[in-house]
């Protein structure tokens, strides 16, 4: 079986401006239509009652852990899967594609039985009770029953990245938002055979769309050839490829987790401002992942061409990665800010008509629209490093920024100096953006040591015998 990633998307050779753009424009459309999913979702909740709207708000930090989960494990695939192509390896490439899918098994079991154990004390300790509580538990056990679809689409999209395939992920989202803006309103009211499901239906939409998209990236990922047993793929465990899957994937995972623990902090100083804080926040955060949208395409790129070239030591092109990538992205953002900054009334009336929930959400765009530049640098930093094989930084760097710096500074306005809102607004700025600095020192460092030790392109360097 022969691969079907295109001959002329060569990521050790071709130009890499061109290739940034090849590679991130699918993806960031892709992510506009994953995030239009979202909108969709807060959209049809926020029809239902403000009260629904909170729900799925306190919700989504526990369907970001397992979003995270997968996301997590397929970059460290991604991570692995490029370096072995860099290398010219394809039967290793084979071999980690297939044990990051029987590794996605062994996650389904960890994942379900930890989440349908915590939710309902995590959702408490958030305040919710009685009818909040019921509308909470009905959206994410259903989520939790097809968590194993979810890490699927994640580990088959995994390993066409690493190929530079990054157009069938965007197209299966375009399918999937168009299918969700239908099933959206026919499982939550009911009609032709179906009952009416409130937002226990929206979840029920959303595994089912996500069980197309196992059907679909499993075909194109296998269209590609990597995990055929001819190939190399072992469809059996392999505790070396599964600890060097692990071992990139943890940092990532963890990292993207503290994204969610660090939401559970927010909503929980938030929370004694009243739902409708928690709710206009839920919806300026949608807002917000528009905005990013380009700055997470290019995150794919960087992923994917550090991972190719990393492992060919063309360490020139790592960094002209960095430069073009951090370039495309000032130039975004600079529309995306003025957007989000003029725009914040009108944005925050799609989702709600309550006047406190648009002002609440408008005080905090309107200091965000400041932020976004701060997380290009971080992003594409971060990617930068997974892309190498240097995980571990997204997770310390996570830690500050999601855990310990929110923690410390949320508490000392709210509690201390008692600025309220606004001070939590600009504790997000002041975090985001020393957060930032130290990732674009650090990521240089690390590329600049590797370049000094690493062969030259063309000295044949030997074989690595292992993916560690």
């Amino acid at each position: 079986m022969t691969s079907l990633t295109n001959p002329s998307n060569n990521l050790t050779t071709d130009p890499i401006p061109v290739l940034i753009r090849r590679l991130a424009i699918p993806s960031s459309v892709g992510m506009f239509f994953n995030t239009m999913y979202n909108v969709v979702d807060t959209y049809y909740a926020g029809g239902l009652s403000t009260e629904a709207l909170a729900a799925l708000s306190l919700t989504f930090p526990i369907f970001f852990i397992l979003l995270a989960m997968g996301m997590g494990f397929s970059t460290g695939a991604t991570a692995l899967i490029g370096n072995a192509l860099g290398r010219m390896d394809r039967a290793e490439a084979s071999l980690i594609a297939s044990q990051g899918l029987i590794l996605t098994f062994l996650l389904t079991a960890v994942v379900m039985a930890t989440g349908f154990t915590a939710a309902p004390s995590l959702f408490r300790l958030l305040g919710a009770t009685d009818q909040y509580l019921e509308l909470c538990l009905q959206y994410i056990n259903v989520i939790l029953g097809g968590c194993g679809i979810t890490l699927f689409v994640f580990m088959f999209n995994g390993i066409l990245n690493s190929q530079g395939d990054t157009h069938s992920f965007r197209d299966y989202l375009i399918v999937a938002t168009v299918a969700n803006i239908i099933l959206d309103p026919w499982f939550m009211y009911g009609g032709l055979g179906i009952p009416a499901m409130g937002v226990r239906g929206i979840a029920a939409a959303t595994v089912l769309v996500q069980m197309g998209g196992v059907i679909f990236l499993g075909m194109r990922a296998r269209r590609t050839g990597l995990i055929f047993r001819s190939s190399g793929a072992r469809w059996r465990p392999d505790r070396r490829v599964l600890r060097a899957i692990i071992g990139q994937g943890v940092p990532a995972s963890l990292n993207m987790m503290t994204v969610a623990l660090g939401i559970f902090i927010i909503t929980y100083f938030l929370s004694g401002f009243g739902q409708k804080t928690v709710a206009a926040y839920g919806a300026a955060t949608r807002i917000e992942q528009i905005v990013l949208l380009p700055a997470l395409g290019l995150n794919v790129a960087a992923l994917t061409l550090a991972a190719q070239n990393g492992g060919a030591g063309r360490f020139d092109r790592v960094r002209s990665t960095v430069r073009y990538a951090l370039s495309y992205g000032a130039i975004v953002m600079v529309l995306g800010a003025a957007i989000v900054f003029f725009g914040a009334g009108p944005l925050m009336r799609l989702f709600s008509k309550d006047p406190e929930v648009v002002a609440i959400g408008v005080s905090y765009l309107r200091i965000a629209a400041f932020i976004e530049h701060a997380y290009v640098f971080l992003f594409i930093n971060t990617s930068l490093l997974q892309g190498l094989k240097k995980p571990a930084f997204a997770l310390w760097i996570g830690l500050y920024r999601q855990l310990i710096m929110p923690a410390a500074l949320f508490y000392l306005v709210t509690r201390v100096l008692d600025i309220g809102l606004t001070g939590i607004w600009w504790g997000i700025f002041a975090i985001a953006w020393s957060a930032a600095i130290v990732s674009i020192f650090y990521a240089r460092g690390v590329v600049d040591k590797m370049a000094r030790v690493a062969p030259l392109p063309d000295e044949s360097p030997e074989q690595e015998p292992s993916v560690t």
